[in-house]
């Protein structure tokens, strides 16, 4: 689950990482009235879930209240695009109104989960306020790396390394240090899937501060946090994977025409890449479960085929909890309530495999059955084609 700046920056400075002074503002009033409780000169964030907002208008300076009324008036509403919304875009509903700051140096920090290891790992960075993709593409060896043993946590020595790798010295180290530790203890204490600063700000004063921040939750934990819960902006993502979360269905909307129903996210990993290999290009990702039941694959059905991409349907399941007769039997009703116009390709294994296809057979609808994952992806590509 991905929060806004404002968001994560609360969070951060509960485990005392130091922020900038600010405030969210829905409104220009409220915006201006945040702008005249700091005082002088502010920064006008807007808040979307996507970076990139500077180079696309999202971020602008005020030299009082007044102007940071102007700037939100302007804000309020816009689409912002940047190069993670895509030309789309996103309505930008809720601004960022904070102090602005003397920097003399921006670096970067991160931790994400090093799937090759099995453990987080924390990168730090001179080259902060740039793409860190970028920076990891042309020059990797400004990326400072230390992992994170489990039950251990960040180390002070592991810190203490990188902040003398990125050019910290005396006091301004000992409080990137300590910085950094509280980072990574956000980022254990919240069930974090990324924490990031970029960028992470030397002022001319020598405090270090978070100037930006960004946060993802992972989904599965927050079980364990219900007041985190309640960050979640619906309105910052797809309506349709909104929707099936609503079903239970671990659905990603993607850009492509052939839409796919798996059980299984293994399986529907690969079902993606072999429709990419014979040519075609997948528009989702959708794991229905082992258990689906017949209610769970109509609502499926009737998230893929809300995507107006969507040219044809591939159906991909190993039955075993969910037995093939149970499927072909929600699959027929699903198709005949919605009305399916879209060719739908059904490659079916496992359990009560002949039944299953018998029913679709005797359905009467335009179902084209295949033999393996091969025959399947050429038969789909072609017929979206």
């Amino acid at each position: 689950m991905k929060i806004h700046e404002y968001q994560a920056k609360a969070l951060l400075a509960a485990y005392g990482v130091p922020v900038p002074r600010g405030e969210a503002a829905f409104s220009v009033e409220e915006a201006e009235a945040v702008a005249r409780r700091l005082g002088g000169s502010v920064v006008v964030k807007a808040q979307i879930h996507a970076g990139g907002r500077g180079k696309g208008g999202g971020v602008k300076v005020a030299r009082d209240a007044a102007e940071a009324a102007e700037l939100a008036r302007k804000m309020l509403g816009m689409t912002l695009r940047t190069h993670q919304t895509g030309p789309e875009g996103r309505v930008v509903q809720r601004l960022l109104v904070e102090e602005t700051l003397p920097i003399e140096r921006e670096l970067y920090l991160g931790i994400v989960l090093d799937r090759a290891q099995g453990k987080p790992v924390f990168m730090a960075s001179a080259a902060g306020g740039m793409d860190i993709e970028e920076v990891a593409a042309k020059t990797p060896e400004l990326i400072l790396k230390e992992s994170i043993e489990p039950g251990l946590g960040l180390q002070p020595f592991q810190a203490r390394k990188l902040a003398y790798g990125i050019g910290l010295a005396g006091e301004t180290a000992g409080a990137a240090v300590k910085l950094m530790l509280g980072l990574a203890r956000a980022y254990e204490g919240l069930d974090a899937s990324l924490a990031e600063i970029n960028p992470l700000v030397v002022a001319g004063d020598g405090r270090v501060i978070a100037l930006d921040a960004k946060i993802n939750l992972d989904d599965n934990a927050l079980f364990r946090h219900k007041d985190l819960v309640e960050l979640r902006d619906r309105n910052e993502e797809d309506p349709l994977e909104v929707e099936a979360s609503g079903f239970d269905l671990n659905y990603i909307k993607l850009d492509g025409t052939v839409a796919c129903m798996v059980n299984g996210a293994g399986l529907a990993m690969a079902t993606m890449d072999i429709i990419k290999h014979f040519g075609g290009s997948p528009a989702n990702f959708l794991d229905v479960g082992g258990g689906a039941k017949a209610e769970q694959i109509r609502n499926a059905f009737h998230i893929l085929l809300s995507d107006r991409n969507v040219r044809a349907v591939l159906i991909n399941i190993f039955g075993g909890i969910l037995r093939c007769d149970t499927l072909a039997t929600g699959v027929v009703a699903a198709a005949r309530e919605l009305n399916v116009q879209a060719p739908i390709v059904v490659r079916m294994e496992g359990t009560n495999v002949e039944l299953g296809r018998k029913i679709l057979l005797e359905s009467g609808l335009n179902f084209t059955l295949a033999d393996g994952m091969k025959d399947a992806a050429e038969k789909v590509v072609r017929l979206a084609q």
